[in-house]
């Protein structure tokens, strides 16, 4: 499966995992950090999900986002 890109604006980009149950946003907070939120909808067959996590950078917060799309992800599907 994958991820994709659903939502971008100058602050926030959403991507959203390819069977529609699980989303990944990525914010600037007003304190200028960057936060990466993964929310698995309680419905999602592999379980209900909620993570949030912040970071000095941008380029930091996007390589979280790349661990938790690689972590999940739901492969074969």
């Amino acid at each position: 499966m994958g991820w994709t890109e659903a939502e971008t604006t100058d602050r926030l980009t959403e991507w959203e995992r390819d069977d529609g149950w699980a989303t990944i946003r990525l914010r600037e907070s007003r304190a200028g950090r960057w936060v990466v939120r993964l929310d698995r909808l309680e419905q999602a067959p592999d379980g209900q999900t909620y993570r949030r996590d912040s970071a000095e950078t941008r380029e930091a917060a996007l390589e979280l986002v790349d661990e938790w799309q690689a972590a999940f992800d739901v492969p074969g599907t």
